[in-house]
């Protein structure tokens, strides 16, 4: 054991795992443009609640199910490969949108939000990327700094509604745009893959139908459904709840949303740190159980920039805490050879639990009482289940092994 525990580090992954990080907040910034222009487009295309609620959870459905296929491929050509086509697919549709927008086309911005959801899928690309990097016993940090890329939606949340005031609706757009060919020439050219890593030439179909058949797979999907999706609809249609409960304009609203994706970005490494530490099922509890109270809380509607600022920011800081501790339970239990599969399907359930929430809030909301009750209710119940489910279902080993740097760990 002598021998090995002295081996070198890996050379290179401080700098793959800050690319990667840059990547996925890029892309999570252009995921999210058009949610965070939410009351632009509620305002400048004439829509209910209900169309609003479609609108920005459109990009969020089809980012979902595209990261099922981008972890499988990730498996065999590589995060530096996946990364760059990724960022330079999600181009296009910024552009598309920038256009629908200036017509004043509800179909085209929402054809377009269908498209951008291609951008969704770089978290699914980072996973198996950064892991590949990192020895099981540190995979927690390594996926909670990258998770910690998602800061992309707390930028676009704070800066797009006033660079659209400040430079214009297109500009903006452009703009978006040319962060993308950047963070993609980047990683094209200084990124590279983990020592060891081998590409994956199984099959896809038959790939993704293994993981679908493990039940480490099913378990992750369901609770990382609850606290990333959480934060995913709380961050895509926290700007239209903020008008619609508080009265706040686009960049007041904006400007809070930025501060409670800021709470879960920071939130997050720190889950991934704590997993490491004492396991990742009692982050998990913890994180639901906050979310449970939390969100009864936000029912109340707590009057008071205070009051209720600080609750928002306690309850993106449990599911950024949650979603740190279910991946890296991920990295710690998915089987060797299959961490770019498996985080493909449960970053994707995460995706999927969060483009529901806002359909059922813009379809619930009583405009009489300025009231979403109902829908915030189902959170707090859903977080109940996932937390019992936690507690009883949930198996296997919940603190990873140490394994000295340089040995073989499982690879994407």
């Amino acid at each position: 054991m002598a021998g090995t525990e002295s081996q070198p580090l890996p050379a290179g992954r401080t700098l793959n795992l800050v690319l990667a990080t840059v990547a996925s907040v890029v892309g999570f910034w252009a995921w999210n443009s058009v949610a965070t222009l939410g009351s632009f487009y509620t305002q400048q295309l004439q829509l209910s609640p209900a169309a609003t609620g479609v609108l920005v959870a459109m990009p969020v459905f089809v980012g979902s199910l595209g990261r099922i296929v981008i972890g499988a491929l990730t498996d065999r050509y590589g995060g530096r490969a996946l990364f760059t086509l990724v960022l330079l697919a999600a181009i296009p549709p910024v552009l598309l949108v920038a256009f629908g927008g200036t017509i004043d086309s509800f179909a085209v911005v929402l054809g377009a939000g269908l498209l951008l959801g291609v951008a969704g899928t770089v978290f699914a690309v980072g996973i198996p990327f950064v892991s590949a990097w990192y020895e099981p016993a540190r995979r927690g940090f390594a996926t909670g700094v990258f998770g910690a890329g998602m800061g992309g939606t707390a930028l676009a949340a704070f800066l797009n509604p006033r660079l659209v005031a400040w430079i214009g609706y297109f500009p903006t757009h452009l703009l978006i745009a040319g962060l993308l060919a950047v963070a993609a020439v980047l990683v094209w050219f200084l990124m590279k893959e983990a020592p060891g890593w081998t590409a994956s030439n199984a099959p896809l179909l038959p790939k993704l139908a293994d993981a679908a058949r493990t039940a480490v797979t099913w378990k992750m999907c369901f609770l990382y459904a609850v606290v990333f999706g959480g934060f995913v609809s709380f961050a895509t249609y926290l700007p239209t709840y903020l008008r619609d409960v508080y009265s706040f304009d686009p960049a007041g609203a904006g400007a809070r949303t930025a501060g409670f994706a800021l709470a879960a970005v920071l939130a997050r490494p720190l889950g991934g740190v704590l997993a490491d530490k004492v396991g990742p099922k009692p982050v998990v509890i913890a994180a639901l159980s906050g979310v449970a109270v939390l969100g009864w809380v936000v029912n109340l509607y707590p009057e008071g920039e205070v009051q209720a600022g600080l609750t928002f920011v306690a309850m993106a800081a449990a599911l950024g805490l949650g979603s740190g501790g279910v991946f890296a339970w991920v990295g710690v239990l998915a089987p060797q050879g299959k961490v770019g599969s498996i985080s493909g399907v449960v970053s994707a359930a995460g995706g999927l639990g969060g483009y529901f929430p806002p359909l059922v809030m813009g379809a619930t909301y009583d405009a009489a009482t300025r009231s979403y009750s109902i829908g915030l209710l189902l959170l707090v119940a859903t977080a109940l289940v996932a937390l019992v489910f936690t507690i009883v279902a949930v198996q296997g080993r919940t603190k990873p092994r140490v394994v000295p740097p340089g040995l073989a760990g499982p690879r994407p």
